[in-house]
């Protein structure tokens, strides 16, 4: 059974101390240049986890993504003009 997980983006001032992230949840992506992680965790436990990343001394800010609330699936509702055109 698939457990329902959410996305933060974490800003941090170091990268090293920001391994240690993964006690929260899964981490997915490490930016070196811009310095920021990108990690998900589960939706159950969001807030207090958010609450607890946010404690850390070498964190900026926390800020959730809003992917899985994003619509993907789309409906067609222009016709498609490439089959009205004949040569």
């Amino acid at each position: 059974m698939l457990t329902q997980r959410s996305g933060l983006i974490v800003w941090v001032n170091d990268l090293k101390p920001a391994k240690n992230l993964e006690r929260f949840g899964s981490i997915h992506y490490m930016s070196k240049k811009m310095h920021y992680v990108v990690m998900y965790i589960h939706a159950d436990k969001l807030d207090e986890t958010v609450r607890n990343i946010q404690k850390l001394p070498y964190v900026k800010k926390v800020e959730r993504s809003f992917r899985n609330e994003i619509k993907t699936e789309y409906s067609r509702n222009v016709p498609d003009k490439t089959r009205s055109y004949t040569v």
